[in-house]
């Protein structure tokens, strides 16, 4: 037995390796053939409720829901890109501002620290600082650009996975693997799109009321980063530093409360809202979706680490009907006593 489960695990950590190299290597297949089996996952009950409740033909009632589907991704690539032609518009008055801010820092500064500046990588280091974290933005913005502008391949696979129902009900037995993977996801995907819904919301009405330039913006990288386990909440908040600091003529009590609150904000929904909402529906700890996190980011990117958690969720449910792969999901789940 012990010569079985060894070999047994070497075939899985085997089988593993050649897995996520084919996942690497089929990504531009798979990442959106994942993407739309979780949109349709979402957009279903709609279907169904189209369906059962308001009484519309199936056909109508896929339409109705792809046109949905379609004119909210339409909306937040045309808002990601005007922003986007927005910031690229105004470069030269942010280099202007960051000029403006640098003057105003050196003038507070003694001689000798003016001299200490200028001996630390020619006095360019706040510079580099600044343009690195504008570069985060800017590679958040391609990043979520490149997202989108696989939507086309995206909505042709949904469409497909949407028809393939035919709006019939499809009776599981409630033991059924599929049952309760379809199941948590659904409940995961509504409530996660409902609190980054009004995280991005509140962080976007936030900052435009605070006069910080781009705040629709930032306002979608909150709702979208939310979707990030983590890290996300932490790269939202830090987005409009950049831009806050590259405005002279704003006070520090705007620019610490333009920080402050939407971190405020991101802190109440992830550690207060969410819990009370989600609660553990997808049993998996806390260290376990930040290897996730890494791993799917390694592998996908962006993409990745928005659907690592329930990914990682569904292989959680899979290992638990194995018998072999039983141990690693309770692992995967915090329980060691388990092992």
């Amino acid at each position: 037995m012990k010569e079985l489960r060894i070999q047994t695990t070497s075939l899985l950590i085997l089988s593993g390796v050649a897995l996520a190299g084919a996942l690497y290597w089929l990504q531009p297949v798979m990442i959106p053939f994942v993407l739309a089996l979780f949109i349709t996952i979402g957009l279903r009950p709609l279907t169904d409720f189209l369906i059962w409740r308001a009484r519309m033909p199936a056909p109508v009632a896929i339409a109705s829901t792809l046109m949905l589907a379609i004119l909210t991704l339409l909306l937040i690539g045309t808002a990601i890109t005007f922003s986007a032609n927005e910031a690229a518009r105004n470069s030269s008055l942010y280099v202007e501002r960051l000029g403006n801010v640098l003057a105003l820092l050196s003038a507070e500064f003694s001689q000798e620290q003016r001299a200490l500046l200028m001996r630390v990588n020619g006095g360019a280091f706040l510079e580099q600082a600044l343009t690195g974290v504008g570069g985060i933005i800017l590679l958040t913005t391609n990043a979520i650009l490149g997202v989108l502008s696989q939507g086309v391949l995206v909505m042709i696979f949904v469409t497909f996975l949407l028809i393939g129902s035919d709006g019939r009900p499809v009776r599981r037995h409630r033991d059924s693997a599929w049952f309760e993977i379809e199941t948590r996801i659904k409940r995961y995907l509504a409530a996660k799109a409902l609190i980054s819904a009004a995280t991005g919301l509140l962080v976007g009405l936030t900052l435009s009321v605070l006069g910080v330039d781009l705040a629709l913006l930032f306002g979608l990288f909150a709702f979208l980063l939310n979707f990030v386990p983590n890290v996300g909440s932490v790269l939202a908040t830090l987005l409009p530093l950049p831009v806050v600091l590259m405005t002279p003529e704003m006070s520090w009590t705007v620019a610490v409360l333009a920080i402050a609150i939407p971190a405020a904000i991101q802190l109440t929904f992830d550690n207060v809202v969410e819990p009370k909402i989600m609660g553990d529906r997808l049993e998996l700890h806390p260290v376990t979706i930040l290897l996730a996190l890494i791993f799917w980011g390694m592998l996908w990117g962006l993409v990745g680490m928005l659907l690592a958690t329930p990914m990682t969720a569904v292989m959680k449910i899979l290992f638990s009907r194995l018998e072999p792969t039983r141990p690693l999901a309770e692992l995967m789940a915090g329980n060691l006593d388990a092992l």
